[in-house]
């Protein structure tokens, strides 16, 4: 199949929220592309239950939900973030609202109903039931889909960016991608005048976790091997409480429940969570996470329990239906039965540096979302931070690009993918063996609590596989498998690194080797050998 060349002014790559945003926010001044790898209704936002976080309620304040964000972060946010983000979250909800999202409202009343998760001081959380993801990925996805102006091309996963001198400024600018197009079986290419990167973040290299399939760093992945800088990838979060059950998949069980009063137990039947943390069930996810791993290993037992029985079946009912309805095809009841759980990776804080516009090093591409690192999240994120910086950036970015797409030539043509060396592999049997080491050993040697000797066997086994993975790739045609494998490989590097340069314990990374917090606060800014930028960048 011959492939093919398209030409936007605006390329996103990615179509989960932040992407959607973006999209829905130039459409009407440009022609966009947006690049989805599965159908669009796939990625992490669809699965979001928990809702966004924004203060809403005239008993909460900016202050407070800056405070917050701060603490749970553990000394690593940027300040000048979290405020840029806070102090823009109630105009992020209008325009979620203006575009037809449904939240959930007050029984007695007109005002949306607020609740409260780990590590928030208010009742701060606007969320559609448990499903709060899915309603506001699908009302983006019904606004993108009758734009005339947005191209949408589904089934298309970018292999990496392309890149060009500048005219105007002399220096390199990103251009487009090439694009593996699953639909034909062949890689095309995608040229624009602005490049955005939204594909999510990287949980996907770790054994067990909450993300679907598609969560495999792809953007950040691509980025560096552009020569953009990376930060703090060794904080990765791990959601404490995930459905375990040999047929749940990635099931994640909605911190929402302990904002409802729901208990963590052990086997027996006994709360733990006060004998680590004075919040209880409402610390940050960071410490429930360690203290459900901790009592794991202790007793030897596959998993805990979250229960919320005790509640009246039907608040229960009401305010978790999603909840309610998976269990029940597994056999498990909550309004009468605890959950078993197990903590899962779900959130990578670190990503691609950028700016307040979402700019990264090199000219013209742009990173948002979760494949982003804009220090709003530090060591550890509050949850619900996360779709509010999706919608917050992806506005930021809009406003930016649209400001300055006018002065912005149209790329030079690229060439053409060059598959003219590369044969048909009849060993995929390699990917699937690589794939499985790789996120089990990321499990076993860069999990919740890390030690040095297990970093230096991790560091030794995937230097291994990317040397075959690089054989690999270089002789046989790319298919979806191999992209995403390459990509999780590289990630997985990046992590590795930036755990063995911390020598502390803080947030997301707990090292028995260095238990205790440095007494100064510092990222781990990765830098690639092909460093884009011209001159050092500086958050703006």
């Amino acid at each position: 199949m011959r492939s093919r060349h398209h030409l936007h002014d605006v390329l996103i790559i990615g179509s989960g929220a932040a992407g959607l945003t973006l999209a829905l926010n130039l459409a009407d001044t440009a022609k966009v592309a947006v690049l989805s790898k599965g159908a669009l209704n796939e990625g992490s936002t669809w699965f979001a239950q928990g809702g966004i976080a924004a203060v809403l309620d005239d008993n909460d304040s900016i202050e407070a939900h800056i405070e917050d964000t701060l603490n749970a972060g553990a000394g690593l946010c940027h300040e000048s973030s979290v405020r840029f983000t806070v102090e823009r979250g109630k105009a992020a909800i209008q325009w979620l609202i203006d575009q037809g999202v449904s939240f959930t409202k007050q029984q007695d009343g007109p005002d949306y109903h607020l609740t409260k998760e780990g590590g928030h001081s208010h009742r701060r959380i606007i969320h559609s039931a448990d499903a709060t993801g899915r309603a506001v990925h699908t009302t983006l996805i019904e606004k993108v889909q009758k734009h005339e102006n947005l191209d949408l091309f589904e089934h298309h996963i970018a292999v990496d960016l392309l890149t060009q001198p500048d005219t105007r400024s002399g220096k390199v600018r990103c251009s487009g991608a090439y694009v593996y197009n699953r639909n034909q079986d062949c890689v095309d290419v995608f040229q624009a005048k602005a490049v955005i990167l939204a594909t999510g973040g990287a949980s996907k290299v770790y054994l067990y976790s909450s993300n679907p399939d598609s969560a495999s760093g792809d953007g950040i992945a691509m980025a560096w091997r552009a020569g953009c800088r990376i930060a703090n990838m060794e904080f990765n979060q791990f959601h404490p409480t995930c459905l375990y059950h040999p047929k749940a998949g990635s099931f994640l069980v909605t911190e929402a429940l302990r904002g409802e009063g729901a208990h963590l137990k052990l086997p027996n039947g006994e709360r733990f969570m006060q004998r680590f943390d004075e919040r209880g069930e409402l610390a940050p996810r960071d410490i429930v996470a360690r203290a459900i791993d901790h009592e794991m290993k202790r007793l030897g037992s596959d998993c805990l329990y979250l229960d919320i029985s005790h509640k009246p079946a039907e608040f229960i009912s009401e305010h978790f239906p999603t909840v309610k309805a998976r269990c029940l095809e597994f056999g498990i009841d909550i309004t009468k039965q605890a959950i078993p759980v197990v903590p899962a990776a779900h959130y990578t804080c670190g990503g691609v540096v950028v700016n307040h516009h979402g700019q990264t090093d090199l000219d013209q591409l742009y990173a948002i979302g979760e494949t982003s690192f804009t220090g709003l999240h530090g060591a550890n994120r509050m949850a619900s931070n996360s779709l509010l910086e999706c919608v917050v950036y992806a506005q930021a970015a809009a406003e930016h690009i649209a400001e300055t797409l006018g002065n912005i030539d149209a790329p030079g043509k690229a060439p053409a993918w060059d598959d003219s060396r590369v044969t048909n592999s009849d060993e995929d049997v390699v990917i699937s063996h690589n794939w499985d080491e790789l996120r089990r050993f990321m499990w076993d040697y860069v999990g919740i609590v890390r030690t040095r000797k297990r970093l230096e066997r991790a560091t030794h086994r995937i230097k291994l596989l990317q040397k075959e993975i690089q054989e690999y790739y270089s002789n046989y045609q790319v298919g979806n498998d191999l992209i995403e494998l390459r990509n999780l490989a590289m990630i997985a590097e990046l992590i590795i690194r930036s755990a063995m340069e911390r020598k502390e314990s803080r947030g997301l990374h707990y090292s028995l080797d260095h238990p205790n917090n440095s007494s100064i606060a510092r990222d781990t800014i990765l830098v690639p050998t092909n460093f884009a930028a011209q001159e050092i960048f500086v958050r703006s």
